[in-house]
């Protein structure tokens, strides 16, 4: 016959003999339970209270946006976009439009019938010459053309014939560009040599005296017109 294998028993204790302690676990383990499962209630309330507290408070600013009055708004005019910007330098229309004026020639070829002639007028001041030697020049000018001006002055073979032809051609300047003349077409009106300031200077001469020496100066001056 096989003997069974005997298991060691351990004598047990009585219930009354066992520690506080063990016999209050199984107790101890619900509150726990009930613990863990109101803090997952407690996470989750605000999140549900979350939407409940924004809606209150967008109740709230709802009735204070209808309580407050509506500021009137100011009606802006639609600028239609086929129509251009307008112009700021545009005339008013009070103001009458001016015509424009007919464009001029750079010359005049014909003189209007009953219009004066005009005068052109060029001086040159402070020509280190005196009168009397510039008179003595356009004395032979006067009353010339133009072209015959131009011709007696290069062959005059005084000093001041060269101020003279610098004075003509001024003027002739002043014809063309200021009153759209011809200059071919001019004669010589009047030509006049007027005395200007004379300086005063001091030459040393014998047994300590001083001569004085008068340096003239003249002022030239042309008028020139159209011929008949």
């Amino acid at each position: 016959m096989t003997e069974e294998p005997t298991e060691n028993i351990e004598p047990q204790e009585p219930a009354d003999l066992q520690a506080p302690e063990e016999a209050a676990q199984p107790v101890a383990a619900e509150p726990e339970a009930q613990s863990d499962a109101a803090v997952a209630q407690q996470a989750e309330a605000p999140e549900a209270e979350a939407p409940e507290a924004e809606a209150a408070e967008a109740g709230d600013t709802e009735v204070a946006d209808a309580a407050a009055p509506e500021k009137p708004r100011r009606a802006r005019a639609a600028k239609p976009k086929d129509q251009p910007a307008a112009d700021p330098k545009a005339q008013t229309p009070g103001k009458a439009e001016k015509p424009a004026a007919p464009a001029r020639s750079r010359r005049r070829s014909a003189r209007e019938p009953g219009a004066p002639l005009p005068v052109v007028r060029a001086q040159a001041k402070y020509v280190r010459s005196s009168a009397r030697k510039a008179r003595l020049v356009c004395d032979n000018i006067r009353g010339k053309s133009v072209e015959d001006a131009r011709a007696i002055l290069a062959h005059t073979p005084r000093a001041v014939a060269r101020d003279w032809s610098k004075l003509l051609e001024s003027a002739v300047a002043n014809a063309e560009h200021n009153h759209e003349l011809v200059g071919e077409d001019l004669i010589i009106k009047a030509v006049t040599a007027d005395e200007g300031p004379t300086i005063k200077r001091f030459r040393p001469r014998a047994m300590g005296r001083a001569t004085q020496i008068r340096k003239r100066t003249a002022h030239l001056t042309i008028l020139l017109t159209p011929k008949n």
